[in-house]
């Protein structure tokens, strides 16, 4: 892409070479930067693949950060009271620092998406930085708040969900199709999965938590007991905030749906279990790094993996959404009870009726998303808008 004018007397630095010289000199990178790209441009602007992924790998790394401090701060809370300014906040306030640039770039410049991708992405951001105070307000008005299950975490986890939504529809328009296209795809759905689990986690580290509080080796400060205490809370209630039927619904319902979108969306054979691996490869990282600096552990949602090769196989198979949604329940549930046998799992409640009940939501659910899918208005609002430069096809390089 030509550079854009600049006015005369002010050359422009050249380019970087490579991704280490543009970090070791960040003053000469930006001027480069600036006058090169930051210029005004509308949705659908011309952008090279190489550009393309400079910008999603971006993407990937401001999520990056907002994932290992989002799940850091999920143990952090189950050891101390105190949060301000706390290094897992900072790392994900990190992360959204570079979203709400990115975001304004693209809005800005037009690069690497469409209108629709745009949109999402803003209106993704605008409902998490109004949940940001909303948030504050709730610690005001009820005390402090550090249950993953409230309603101002949830409009995080809403905004996080869209404008991740943008990323995705922006990098599967516009990146040519290939290997380094699927792995970026893979990567991004990774952090939807990641975000759309993420309330499970008060469970996955409540229920270790709880053990050894009860075994009189707890890992929390006196200070977190003390305002348990003081809130009418016992410690079964703060580790296990919610009834045992949350979990595994929540595990099938947005972990596993989010899942079963990501297969039928990228098409890839094994994209839903590439995916849910990863997923646990990091947090089985994540918690030997937890551990190593003497913070709370957690049990592994195992069963995740398991439904994510149910939901392969269901796909791969040709199966209706309803068959689809009652055998990854099954497979899930199944996993459950091994994992529930040798204690690596939160509570589950296991009463027939309530089985039966979270079986039938996930089986609606997949049949639901099976008719989306088919149907002929999904297949418009996913083609790309037509921009003011013409259209752009599909997954194809826009140069």
């Amino acid at each position: 892409m030509p550079p854009a004018p600049v006015a005369p007397g002010r050359p422009v630095p050249p380019a970087p070479g490579s991704a280490t010289a543009a970090l070791r000199r960040p003053v000469e990178t930006l001027r480069w930067l600036w006058p090169t790209y930051v210029t005004p441009g509308r949705p659908g602007r011309p952008t090279t693949q190489q550009e393309l992924r400079w910008l999603y790998a971006a993407w990937l790394g401001a999520f990056g950060l907002k994932m290992v401090g989002s799940s850091w701060d999920v143990s952090w809370h189950f050891r101390w009271l105190r949060d301000d300014l706390a290094p897992p906040h900072l790392l994900n306030s990190a992360g959204t620092v570079v979203v709400v640039a990115l975001v304004l770039f693209h809005g800005y410049t037009g690069y690497g998406v469409d209108r629709r991708a745009l949109r999402l992405m803003q209106a993704g951001t605008a409902v998490f930085l109004v949940a940001i105070p909303v948030d504050l307000v709730n610690h005001r008005v009820n005390g402090l708040d550090i249950t993953s299950w409230s309603p101002s975490h949830a409009l995080l986890y809403l905004g996080t969900a869209v404008m991740l939504a943008g990323a995705l529809r922006g990098w599967w328009l516009y990146a040519a199709p290939g290997r380094v296209r699927d792995a970026v795809a893979l990567g991004l759905w990774l952090f939807f999965v990641e975000n759309a689990v993420f309330p499970n986690q008060h469970q996955e580290y409540g229920v270790l938590s709880l053990r050894d509080h009860l075994a009189g080796r707890t890992t929390a400060e006196q200070q977190l007991l003390d305002f348990v205490a003081a809130q009418g809370q016992t410690p079964t209630t703060f580790m296990l905030p919610v009834p045992a039927w949350v979990h595994p619904a929540w595990l099938l319902c947005a972990g596993l749906l989010s899942l079963l979108v990501a297969r039928r969306v990228t098409g890839l054979r094994w994209a839903a279990t590439t995916v849910a691996a990863g997923y646990l490869a990091y947090r089985a990282v994540a918690w030997l790094g937890l551990v190593a600096m003497d913070f709370p552990p957690s049990v592994l949602p195992l069963a995740l993996l398991a439904g994510a090769v149910a939901v392969d196989v269901a796909v791969s198979r040709g199966l209706p959404g309803w068959a689809a949604g009652t055998l990854v329940a099954g497979v899930t549930y199944l996993a459950g009870a091994l994992l529930a046998a040798v204690g690596a799992l939160p509570p589950w409640d296991w009463r027939p009726a309530v089985v039966l009940a979270t079986v039938a939501g996930s089986t609606l659910l997949c049949g639901a998303l099976d008719a989306v899918v088919r149907s002929r208005s999904l297949a418009a609002w996913l083609a790309p808008l037509e921009d003011d430069h013409g259209s752009v096809a599909l997954g194809a390089p826009t140069r």
